[in-house]
C-alpha cells in the first residue's frame, strides 16, 4: 500500500492450504482493512488477477460458494470509501507481489502449520 506521503506499507501471509482465488480475495481484504485503518479514503487497487478484478467491476458473477462470502465482504468493505477504483496489470507488471508471496512461502516452509499475516512499513 502505498500512502499519499510516499510511506509504503507491505501485507504478506500464509494462508495455509487454499485457491488461488481464495488468496487474492484474502489479500484484496487485508488491503481494504489496512487502507481503512490508516483513514484512506480514496483507494486504488491494483491486482494481476482478472477474475478478482473483474467480479468486483461487476462483470463476471461470481458463482463459486467459496468466493461468495469474500467477495460480499469486500463489496461491503469497497462501499466505505469515498473513491475506490480498481484495475488489472499483468503478472509481469507486479513484481512487488510476486515477492510478497515468495517472501510468505519462503517463512511457511519454516513454519507449515502457522496461518499468518504480516505488515510492515518501508522507507519510501
Amino acid at each position: 500500500m502505498r500512502k499519499e506521503d510516499g510511506e509504503i506499507i507491505e501485507i504478506s501471509g500464509f494462508l495455509g492450504t487454499t485457491t488461488n482465488n481464495v488468496a487474492e480475495y484474502a489479500g484484496l481484504l487485508e488491503a481494504l482493512a489496512t487502507a481503512q485503518s490508516e483513514g484512506a479514503t480514496d483507494v486504488e487497487i491494483v491486482s494481476d488477477s482478472l477474475l478478482l478484478v473483474q467480479q468486483m467491476l461487476g462483470k463476471y458473477r461470481v458463482k463459486h460458494p467459496n468466493l461468495v462470502p469474500l467477495y460480499e465482504r469486500a463489496k461491503s468493505m469497497v462501499r466505505q470509501f469515498p473513491k475506490f477504483k480498481i484495475r488489472h496489470t499483468l503478472r509481469a507488471g507486479n513484481k512487488d507481489a510476486d515477492r510478497l508471496a515468495n517472501a510468505a512461502l519462503d517463512r511457511a516452509a519454516r513454519t507449515p502449520n502457522d496461518r499468518w499475516i504480516e505488515r510492515r512499513r518501508v522507507d519510501s
